[in-house]
């Protein structure tokens, strides 16, 4: 082509493409400036942008561990223990002297053993509520710089508490994020419920087994029906496990127990840190007593082929087992048998050798309290929720544990059956025979049975078969149902019979709710705690829960729906009102 060809496209030219159309363009100044920012479409807009106005932090609290992450993420980005490294200054180089770690009972004199480990108490009396505020920034802070990777700018947060946290304690974390990290709303999600999200489920029975409690919630239909707690839990466990290490030491009968708290800071005593190690890593739980019998067929066992040298069941296993104890004042070798390391969790979640009527209602055996829970509910809630116990708590990991409890809970529907009122009077009431007239039936009989004609009603002698009650009489199969049901892939409803499920967990609940934007528990306004606190909470039936729902899911049509809610009534849902 030559070099003086005709005029080229407008679209070609390169002119057209550097600067445009100069007539629409200004007169540039001459003096420096700062360009104007150009407004990107959000269609093109960096992803960071996208993410501030939508995403949403995920903490769940708990008394010794934080799970903080973002919403629709299937694990949190960071879980933090409590313990006394996370109280100490910059500058405070303490750990690293060559004493330090022998210096334990120094920094454990005048607190309660194991203080410095936890958040919070349930007792909030003496407790300081501005240090749990302090506590909890700090961490939060060290999760959102290192972790989340987030800057300062305010974000929507969601709090996944147990049912019984205290007001107190509920309030001081609200003043923490309110104030500190000027979060615009908080919305509260209850662990039970997540529980029973995280498995798939909208109906559980969830045993959490914690630190400070064990707490049994029903959950029908995403709403808690009724919540039962006993202090047989995490802490209890160590201290029993404190009393066991301390009998082995002084080779002592496994039920001397230590009636002084200066003990526990004796030269041969041992530290927290060691007893809940040895907690985590060597308590196991043995098998329901009966669970062994049952098992085992009736007549004569085949007797298979076997090595000799394999080994006996746990229960009695008496081989020892040596454990180093680093925290007493000269460290010491103790051989304990490895049976005898499930006396812990026998004598603290069941405690068989004493009668139920010795209990206080707050330390009732875990596996008779979810007994009880089952036998208070409604027929029809008992018939669901029992087909789908979730376990869940730190302490539920312990081996054979979960096996236990669901074993005794079954034993106990077996023998008692779920008849609530029981007794020596009700028994001589039932086989009372001159309580019973034989010419009228009792209504909880059913109804007269008719004798219904079938093949094998007469027997060889020419003896009739007894009456068959019509209720009991077998239903005819319908075809066209059941070609209808195969189509509909229907699947009937599990219930009526005990089953354990496994949860992923109360965070990964609360972040599958929070991503698919399902309306929380109760959602408490930044601007409406800072005027009216804690006392501005009204009771659950006294909010306009569908106005409080009637808003669009989008980032800005959220922020309207939130100024229409500024004018009404909150609430703090199952956490209650002063």
């Amino acid at each position: 082509m030559s070099s003086n060809a005709g005029a080229s496209l407008p679209h070609r030219a390169v002119s057209s493409i550097r600067a445009g159309d100069r007539s629409s363009i200004q007169a540039l100044p001459t003096t420096p400036h700062t360009p104007p920012r150009t407004i990107v479409p959000t269609s093109f807009g960096s992803p960071s942008t996208l993410r501030a106005d939508d995403e949403v932090i995920l903490i769940e609290l708990g008394s010794r561990k934080l799970r903080i992450g973002f919403a629709g993420d299937s694990a949190p980005k960071r879980i933090v223990s409590f313990g006394p490294e996370q109280q100490r200054r910059a500058g405070d180089f303490r750990a690293w002297d060559a004493g330090y770690l022998a210096d334990w009972r120094k920094r454990a004199s005048g607190k309660p053993w194991g203080a410095d480990h936890e958040l919070w108490q349930l007792d909030v009396r003496g407790q300081d509520l501005a240090l749990i505020g302090d506590k909890l920034e700090r961490e939060l802070r060290d999760a959102f710089t290192k972790y989340l990777l987030i800057d300062s700018r305010p974000r929507r947060i969601t709090l996944v508490l147990p049912p019984t946290l205290p007001i107190p304690l509920i309030s001081s974390v609200f003043d923490t994020i309110f104030n500190r990290f000027q979060s615009p709303s908080i919305s509260l999600l209850s662990s039970p419920v997540m529980s029973a999200m995280a498995a798939g489920v909208r109906s559980a029975l969830v045993i959490d087994i914690g630190w400070h409690e064990t707490t049994i919630t029903s959950v029908y239909e995403y709403r808690e029906v009724h919540s039962w707690r006993t202090v047989r839990a995490g802490k209890l466990l160590v201290e029993e496990t404190f009393e066991f290490l301390t009998n082995a030491i002084r080779g002592r009968p496994g039920t001397a127990r230590s009636e002084r708290p200066e003990d526990k800071l004796e030269d041969h005593a041992v530290s927290f840190e060691e007893c809940e190690e040895f907690a985590t890593r060597m308590l196991w739980c043995r098998r329901a007593p009966g669970q062994l019998a049952e098992d085992t067929p009736e007549g004569l066992a085949t007797l298979h082929e076997q090595d000799e040298t394999e080994t006996v069941a746990p229960s009695e296993d008496q081989s020892p087992m040596s454990i180093t104890l680093n925290s007493c004042n000269s460290p010491k070798t103790v051989e304990i048998p490895f049976a005898a390391l499930a006396e812990p969790c026998e004598a603290v979640f069941f405690e068989p050798q004493l009668s139920p009527c010795c209990f206080d209602d707050h330390e009732i055996p875990v596996h008779l309290l979810a007994y009880r829970a089952l036998l208070q509910l409604p027929l029809d809630v008992r018939a669901i929720c029992m087909s789908r116990i979730i376990f869940t708590g730190g302490c539920s990991n312990i081996i054979g544990l979960k096996g236990r409890i669901f074993d005794e809970v079954s034993t106990l529907a077996k023998e008692q059956g779920w008849d609530p009122i029981r007794g020596k009077g009700v028994d001589q009431y039932k086989n009372n025979p001159k309580l019973r007239r034989n010419s009228k039936r009792q209504s909880g009989e059913g109804p007269i049975p008719v004798p219904v004609p079938t093949e094998s009603s007469t027997t060889e002698g020419g003896e009739t078969a007894p009456p068959v009650n019509p209720a009991h009489a077998p239903l005819e199969v319908d075809q066209v149902e059941e070609m209808i049901k195969k189509e509909r892939n229907y699947r009937p409803v599990v219930q009526g019979t005990l089953r354990v499920l496994d949860s992923l967990g109360p965070w990964c609940g609360a972040s599958m709710t929070t991503q698919l934007k399902i309306p929380a528990l109760a959602i408490v306004d930044r601007e409406l705690w800072l005027q009216q606190g804690v006392n501005g909470a009204c009771r659950p039936s006294e909010v306009d829960i569908k106005a409080q729902q009637r808003q669009s899911m989008g980032a800005g049509g959220l922020i309207r729906g939130q100024a229409s809610q500024s004018n009404s009534n909150w609430t703090l849902g199952v956490w209650g009102s002063i």
